[in-house]
């Protein structure tokens, strides 16, 4: 075999072995599927808004990397928000002790029903707000990618207590809005359009309350035009989930859900409202501001490093932001609004919002360190049922874990310079090889074949 053939053939497999460590280190073992909920039947105007126990969830000890979700029809296409509302999704884990079937969600005991323990988020909410995942109708177009190597711990059977099982569970708010007289009325719950005066359980609705979850709630009825035929249509969420298997170099995070209306700053008890009314400016033409700003001060049980952060709001947001103590800001979302009719494009409603995803170590929080959370709304007009949460993820730091970050940036930068080296060497071949052959010509004049190649690398 001729030098040239040689080098070349050596090249070959160095190019094959370093394509292999990339591939390896890229897909990681990621896993991938895609499933439906239980159906969700309505008809023009109407509300659901179920408890869909022991839905499909990948098994096993594993870290969750991502959790989608979108509304689609019975052809699997998706649902425009101009026609069904997603208020909200959420999924949640649960226990449910075994051999126990058919829990329902009892209001009088919560989700503390002996046969039925929450196994929710980190906080820090007293009550509300247990999810581990969950968005509105921004779910098409935010990401919810966990980066590397991070990842959400679920499955794992040393934390399930003795006797009980862990599942999931959704509560899927949906509203369709075909025929309404007010739709994005109808989307903000207003109780005059609902024709409510009490709320699900029976209780009357404060004489001050507008509008809100509890003006909406499953098997409601939003006002629709008179003569309208009530067609009914089945829709599913649709949701895709990747996960890996859960091993030691999996950096885990916990999950917490900030809430602006949150009290604890002012009473010292997490008493979460989850909802809230934004007024009519009254002087926004004088003073040229239409902003309704509200702010909430909490505090985390853990020093850690946030490592992705999003806000949820409700139509008529501008967006939220997260503070540190010294005033840092350690996440800002905005929204993203529709332009269009279609699909993930609907003119007027949030389709997304943006995410933060901070480098590691450039988002500490320590423990006792007093957080502001922001949420701005326009107050060109008023609003009922809004909402200003904050969705972060934080890896304790008390844990320990700064060894498998620097073992993953170690390897990616080795990664790097392999792909340089190798690249560098292609080049120094292919100009051996072309001196050769130019060289073999006795006419043939080629200076740069003199240049001395340990340059090229």
């Amino acid at each position: 075999m001729s030098r040239g053939k040689s080098l070349a053939f050596s090249l070959a497999i160095v190019l094959l072995a370093i394509g292999v460590l990339n591939s390896e280190a890229l897909e990681n073992g990621l896993k991938s599927m895609v499933y439906l909920s239980p159906k969700i039947t309505l008809y023009p105007g109407s509300v659901s808004n179920k408890y869909y126990y022991d839905i499909e969830f990948p098994k096993g000890h594993i870290a969750i990397k991502s959790f989608n979700a979108e509304v689609v029809d019975e052809a699997g296409s998706p649902v425009s928000l101009q026609e069904t509302y997603l208020h909200h999704w959420i999924a949640l884990r649960y226990y449910n002790r075994k051999g126990v079937k058919n829990i329902k969600y009892n209001v009088n005991l919560g989700f503390l029903q002996s046969d039925f323990i929450v196994a929710g988020n980190a906080g820090i909410c007293d009550s509300g707000l247990p999810q581990f995942f969950g968005l509105g109708s921004e779910t098409r177009k935010t990401s919810t990618d966990v980066p590397d190597p991070y990842g959400i711990e679920v499955g794992n059977p040393l934390k399930v207590p003795a006797g009980y099982e862990e599942n999931w569970m959704f509560n899927i708010h949906a509203i369709d809005t075909r025929g309404a007289v007010d739709a994005m009325g109808c989307t903000e719950c207003r109780c005059d359009l609902y024709n409510v005066t009490e709320d699900e359980y029976g209780q009357p609705l404060k004489p001050n309350y507008l509008g809100g979850v509890n003006c909406c709630y499953d098997g409601t009825q939003c006002k629709v035009n008179s003569g309208l035929e009530s067609t009914e249509r089945n829709l599913y969420l649709k949701y895709t989930i990747k996960w890996v298997d859960w091993s030691d170099s999996i950096v885990p995070v916990q999950i917490f859900i900030l809430d602006v209306t949150d009290s604890w700053e002012y009473t010292g008890i997490h008493d979460c409202l989850i909802e809230y009314d934004i007024e009519k400016s009254t002087n926004g033409v004088a003073t040229n501001d239409f902003t309704n700003t509200r702010r909430s001060s909490v505090i985390l049980p853990i020093d850690g490093d946030v490592v992705y952060a999003v806000a949820h709001q409700h139509c008529g947001g501008i967006g939220s932001a997260l503070y540190g103590e010294n005033g840092r800001v350690i996440c800002s979302s905005d929204p993203i609004y529709g332009q269009g009719t279609s699909a993930g494009d609907e003119e007027g409603y949030i389709v997304g919002r943006s995410t933060c995803y901070p480098e590691p170590g450039s988002a500490r929080i320590l423990k006792g360190e007093a957080l502001t959370v922001e949420s701005n709304y326009s107050n060109k007009k008023s609003h009922t049922g809004v909402m200003g949460h904050f969705y972060i993820l934080v890896a304790d730091s008390s844990l320990g874990l700064n060894e498998p970050v620097q073992i993953h940036d170690e390897l990616k930068e080795l990664i790097s310079l392999w792909g340089v080296a190798v690249f560098g060497l292609a080049i120094c071949v292919a100009v051996l090889v072309a001196c050769q052959k130019r060289n073999r010509n006795e006419d043939a004049y080629m200076p740069y074949c003199n240049l001395n190649t340990r340059y090229l690398i």
